[in-house]
């Protein structure tokens, strides 16, 4: 072989070369995200979320893709939105908003692994068979929402002395957490011995109409419920409740951070880093019907004092003590 003819098959070969690394490298795996909110409500969220991945060697963009879908809380969008990442043939699907979410999920596919984030049992829901060996190709994260009605009302009573008539804020269209919600604060009202008077929401209109009506009825205070479109409305309820002076009480501090008085809930960033780690392990080969359903366990309290002192309110030494924040 004559010098020129070596160079130029040198050339050819190093120029061949990487395309032919490529093609014997596997394809990045990709991760299906489907919300029943808008990516502007998950940014604390998904920073946990990204870091179970990261924990476990997964890091988006480098050796993992991830395809959102979100709903805008239009729940009638979720069962298309699922049949879009099931026609992307994604490796899993992490489900978040609550268990509208993974029951569209659910009914796309009986075959991709689906990782789910309720605050019901997801049991009761009939998400799953059993906590510890959920069946099928569905587990995920239990978070509790629901079941910490009687310490939300034992923190408004001790933030408002003496209160006996509460309202009760639910978005109807989101029918489990509503009535999951209602059921739970009606039974731990009716041991605390106070009124409940529950008000319903799926738009920024009903949210100014249920206000009007807190305006006309003068509760003691308020409760508002879970879930994504109130979570998105989280502006326009702070703005309400300190302008008609009605000491609030929320369950993700997302809304004591937009000026809410007090929040009490599972911390959701902790919730969805866990997400993220089941995610990485059905990845790694894991099958969800092996993987338990995981219960979260780290709560937090937060408390806006801007907002109480505009309410007027002393926030007692004990419950600043156990604040995980206070916001001034």
């Amino acid at each position: 072989m004559q010098r020129r003819d070596f160079i130029k098959f040198l050339g050819g070969a190093a120029a061949a070369w990487p395309l032919s690394a490529r093609a014997q490298q596997p394809a990045m795996p990709v991760i299906g995200f489907l919300s029943t909110s808008s990516a502007e409500a998950f940014v604390g969220r998904l920073r946990g979320f990204r870091q179970g991945l990261k924990e476990a060697g997964y890091a988006e963009g480098e050796n993992v893709a991830i395809e959102y879908r979100w709903a805008g809380n239009q729940l009638n969008r979720l069962p298309e939105l699922a049949a879009e990442l099931v026609r992307r043939e994604v490796a899993v699907i992490a489900t978040s908003g609550g268990p509208a979410s993974a029951f569209a999920a659910k009914a796309a596919t009986t075959t991709i692994p689906i990782v789910f984030i309720v605050g019901a049992d997801p049991v009761g829901l009939g998400l799953v068979t059993s906590l510890a060996r959920p069946g099928g190709n569905l587990t995920g994260i239990n978070f509790f929402a629901f079941e910490l009605a009687a310490k939300r009302l034992g923190l408004l009573r001790q933030l408002v002395p003496g209160i006996t008539r509460v309202a009760l804020l639910v978005n109807p269209t989101d029918a489990a957490i509503a009535g999951a919600t209602t059921r739970d604060v009606e039974t731990a009202a009716r041991t605390a011995g106070m009124q409940i008077q529950v008000l319903n929401a799926s738009n920024s209109r009903e949210i100014d109409a249920a206000f009007a009506s807190i305006a006309r009825e003068r509760p003691d205070a308020l409760i508002v419920g879970t879930g994504s479109f109130l979570t998105d409305r989280r502006v326009q309820l702070a703005q309400l409740a300190t302008r008609h002076a009605v000491p609030t009480i929320y369950g993700g501090r997302e809304h004591a951070e937009a000026g809410g008085l007090i929040s009490y809930g599972t911390n959701l960033t902790e919730a969805y880093r866990q997400i993220g780690v089941y995610c990485a392990r059905i990845l790694k080969g894991a099958k969800p019907a092996d993987l338990p359903v995981e219960q979260s366990t780290k709560f937090e309290l937060v408390i806006n004092a801007q907002t109480a002192r505009l309410l007027g309110l002393t926030v007692p030494p004990q419950l600043l003590a156990i604040a995980d924040e206070v916001i001034e």
